[in-house]
Order: structure tokens, then C-alpha cells, then sequence
């Protein structure tokens, strides 16, 4: 077997290979979470249009029964719910666009916005990119539950969110700027663009883990001395007052 053709053996495989990763684990996962954002969004909408249609309905018979609005009026108030419609219907309701979540966004709607950040973002990355990315993406959904019981001027939550809306996002946008000719080159430590790339991943995806288990450590230390007060206040052995 010649050199071109193992390599296309080689590149058929890392197809395959890639095609089966997208259909289970966290890509599967992210892919579903993404999905039903889109649903909410839809649905939004939908209600926006049907609110719309609804006060345009009931402006059109109050303004009848005050004075006959005639043909014309009927055909304008048509006119007039067609128009709110589409413009409700074709106004984007979020960012479409691969943009990281702003900053002043709620903890947990700025995990969604990270998530679907990350989502968007995958098929632009290199193959071990990729692998860490899912590795944060499949630790989002706790991390929602834990951040969005806390302040967000709480310490933990604050190296979350800079995380989440500027390190990481800064970190695969500035990587997307780099030119693809370029990124196989190394620097003068030895280290190549897509090397730094996944070292700069794997690292904040350590850094979410530390901050999802100490939060998560907290909730059970606060759970223990809650069990704990209770069997001692109301445990076969208290003392009577």
C-alpha cells in the first residue's frame, strides 16, 4: 500500500471515527441540549405571534362595535396581523451567530449560552479540541443546578462565569483567528497552535470541575449539619424541655 493511499485509508477512518462520536456520549448530549433551546425559542416565538394576533383581533371588533369599520378597515386590520406576524416571526429572539455569553447574563442562562457557545463552536476545532470540549460540555448540567441556587457576586460563581464568558470563549476565538496554515507550526517552547489549544481547554475544564465540587461539597456539608440538627432536635434521644 502506497503512502497516498494509506493516508486516505487513515482520513476515511478519522471520518468514520468522528461521525460515531456525533452520534452518542456528550456530543449526542450537547446536540439534544442545543435542540430544545431552539424548541424554547420557537415556541416564544409562537407565542409572541399568537399574543400579537390576539390584540390586533379584539382592537379590530372593540373599534366595530364603537363605529363601522367597513371593507377596507377589515381588510386593513388583516393586513396589519400578516405584517406583526412576519415581523415577529423573522426577528431573531437571541444570538444566532458563535458569540461567548455576555457578561451580565443570570448564572444559569449564561451556562446555557456557554453551552450552546461551545456547541456551535466544535466543528471549527481540530479532533482533540473537540474531545475537550465535550468533556466541558458534559459537565455543564450540574454546574447549571449548583449556580443557579447561588449569588452571582459569590466567589465561586464569579471565577465560573469569567470562565465561561471570557477565558474559554477568549481562548477558541482568538485560535479561530490563527490562520490554518499556521497552526501545525511550533513556537519557540516547541508547542504547536492546536497543542496550546487543547492545554488551554483541558485547564479550564479542570478549573469547572474544581469549582462544581467545591460548590457541590458545600451543599453537602450544609445537608449533614441540617440531618444532623434535626436527629438531635427531634432523635429518639433528646431531652424533653
Amino acid at each position: 500500500m502506497n503512502t497516498d493511499k494509506f493516508n486516505q485509508v487513515i482520513a476515511r477512518a478519522d471520518r468514520v471515527m468522528a461521525q460515531l462520536d456525533q452520534r452518542g456520549g456528550p456530543a449526542q448530549a450537547a446536540a439534544r441540549r442545543e435542540r430544545q433551546r431552539l424548541n424554547s425559542d420557537l415556541r416564544r416565538k409562537a407565542m409572541r405571534v399568537g399574543s400579537a394576533l390576539l390584540l390586533i383581533s379584539l382592537a379590530t371588533i372593540v373599534i366595530g362595535l364603537i363605529t363601522p369599520i367597513g371593507m377596507f378597515g377589515f381588510l386593513g386590520a388583516i393586513g396589519l396581523a400578516i405584517g406583526a406576524a412576519a415581523v415577529l416571526t423573522l426577528t431573531p429572539s437571541g444570538p444566532k451567530a458563535i458569540a461567548a455569553p455576555a457578561t451580565d447574563l443570570a448564572n444559569g442562562e449564561m451556562v446555557q449560552r456557554f453551552d450552546s457557545y461551545l456547541y456551535r463552536s466544535r466543528p471549527l476545532l481540530p479532533a482533540p479540541a473537540q474531545a475537550e470540549l465535550d468533556k466541558i460540555s458534559a459537565a455543564l448540567p450540574a454546574l447549571k443546578q449548583t449556580l443557579e441556587r447561588i449569588d452571582a457576586l459569590d466567589p465561586n460563581a464569579q471565577d465560573a462565569r469569567r470562565l465561561m464568558s471570557l477565558h474559554l470563549p477568549g481562548l477558541v476565538d482568538r485560535y479561530l483567528h490563527v490562520p490554518a496554515a499556521y497552526r501545525s507550526d511550533h513556537d519557540t517552547e516547541g508547542v504547536t497552535v492546536d497543542d496550546r489549544l487543547v492545554e488551554g481547554l483541558a485547564a479550564g475544564k479542570q478549573a469547572l470541575a474544581e469549582i462544581s465540587e467545591k460548590l457541590a461539597r458545600q451543599d453537602m456539608m450544609a445537608f449533614e449539619t441540617q440531618g444532623r440538627f434535626i436527629e438531635s432536635r427531634y432523635g429518639d434521644n433528646r431531652i424533653d424541655s
